[in-house]
């Protein structure tokens, strides 16, 4: 799951002081429950603060107060509130953030305080998402795979017919996909099949290496181990064939984050780019007029359970602060917001996809406008990312895994010295996390 960063310095400058003075509280008799909500675009914000008042005017004797936070610096500002005895009482997170909370005592543990039928409605794999060291620290609620979007034009020009969510490619016919769409002609600006937009890979790296059958990063015997085999390196190995090798792929691409590929791939520069689900909304409403564009589901790997299918994700979560004085109250109103109904506008307002089964099969989210019904496909087989629950992750992302990788896509190094990197050194850093 990406972090927006679209609110910028001024949106986490007022959401700093929000955040100092949060926590349980009575308001006129009343417990006041505050909700810091990372919802950032025009519509998701409404959705949210609807949800709000709908609450406060169908349940009077629990109120809650909305407070807007920002992706930007979410986690300093939870760190300070936890620390200063003021966090508020639902928090909207990521599940990649829940780690260190949830190991740290900061969340409550909703194992025992959820109703069933909010548990009923989430399948287990969403579940999982959440849940480490034998508790369950957020309800996730919304999701992000990776799908390709692509040049619908130029995939026709080149006599080359689209996958669907039903036959997707495997990575093996994408590879040959982007060999016939790139073009390097003398004295002419070259096309590329793909562009990998990899400022940030390490994340990207470990979700998409679940499409092979990979992790990276597995737990053996209570521990955090690190794994760079055959099944684990693949996707890892054909983006560097691209960019190297085959220049299907420009090398350019690889400091790039996801929305700055967007005026090549408009340009017709780049057939077809790898990114969330979300850039969606960027294409549709950034893409010049007539520019026919198609949102086509990852690529799979040959053998991979799940027919590779199966991708990491990191969704969107709610939880509740250990230092809650009405956790009752605050799980009611995680409730209340997931509900089918509420959870698939929350969806639209951030062109996510919902993780509740029943939402996932509402016709505004399964038609084929802008690419829905490919999501809502795809999303039938996200699986909890090999990252969550793993403490550490953040140190070894930072610390090893963004520069082997990065010097590894641009041919600075092989895959030996990067598998010893990844491996010999990342084991170093999850041994010091042990429990």
């Amino acid at each position: 799951m990406r972090r927006r960063t679209v609110l910028g310095a001024a949106a986490a400058v007022a959401s700093t002081g929000l955040l100092s003075s949060c926590g349980s509280g009575d308001d006129d008799g009343r417990p006041t429950l505050d909700f810091l909500s990372l919802a950032w675009q025009a519509e998701s914000v409404a959705a949210n603060k609807a949800l709000v008042a709908e609450w406060n005017r169908s349940r009077p004797a629990v109120r809650v107060r909305y407070v807007q936070g920002s992706w930007t610096n979410v986690h300093d500002q939870l760190l300070t509130s936890f620390a200063g005895d003021a966090a508020p009482d639902i928090i909207h997170d990521e599940a990649n953030d829940l780690t260190d909370f949830g190991h740290g005592g900061d969340l409550a543990d909703l194992s025992d305080l959820l109703p069933a039928d909010l548990r009923a409605r989430i399948p287990a794999a969403s579940w999982d998402t959440a849940r480490f060291r034998g508790g369950l620290y957020g309800v996730p609620f919304l999701q992000e795979p990776r799908v390709l979007i692509a040049n619908r034009a130029l995939l026709a020009g080149a006599g080359i017919a689209a996958p669907t969510a039903a036959h997707p490619w495997t990575w093996d016919e994408f590879e040959d996909a982007a060999r016939e769409l790139t073009r390097h002609e003398k004295g002419r600006e070259s096309r590329y099949g793909v562009v990998w937009a990899m400022k940030e890979p390490v994340n990207q790296t470990v979700n998409m290496a679940v499409t092979t059958g990979g992790r990276i990063i597995h737990r053996e015997d209570g521990r955090t181990r690190l794994r760079f085999d055959a099944a684990d390196s693949a996707v890892a190995e054909l983006i560097r064939r691209q960019v190297r090798d085959e220049r299907t792929a420009p090398a350019s691409g690889l400091g790039m984050g996801g929305g700055d590929t967007l005026p090549g791939f408009f340009a017709g520069r780049y057939a077809m780019v790898p990114l969330g689900f979300s850039y969606r909304q960027q294409v549709g409403q950034q893409a010049p007029k007539g520019f026919d564009w198609v949102t086509l589901p990852l690529p799979v790997g040959r053998g991979a359970p799940d027919g590779g299918r199966a991708q990491g994700v990191s969704p969107q979560t709610l939880s509740v602060s250990r230092a809650c004085r009405h956790k009752e109250a605050a799980v009611a109103f995680l409730a209340f917001l997931t509900r089918t109904a509420s959870l698939t506008r929350l969806a639209r307002g951030d062109w996510l996809l919902p993780t509740g089964t029943a939402s996932l099969r509402d016709p505004s989210l399964n038609t084929g406008e802008n690419g829905w019904r490919t999501g809502a496909r795809v999303a039938r087989h996200l699986v909890a990312s090999p990252a969550l629950g793993a403490r550490g992750y953040p140190e070894w992302m930072d610390k090893i895994a963004t520069p082997a990788l990065q010097q590894y896509y641009s041919g600075a190094i092989g895959l030996d010295t990067l598998r010893t990197r990844l491996v010999r050194d990342g084991n170093r850093v999850f041994d010091r996390y042990r429990d």
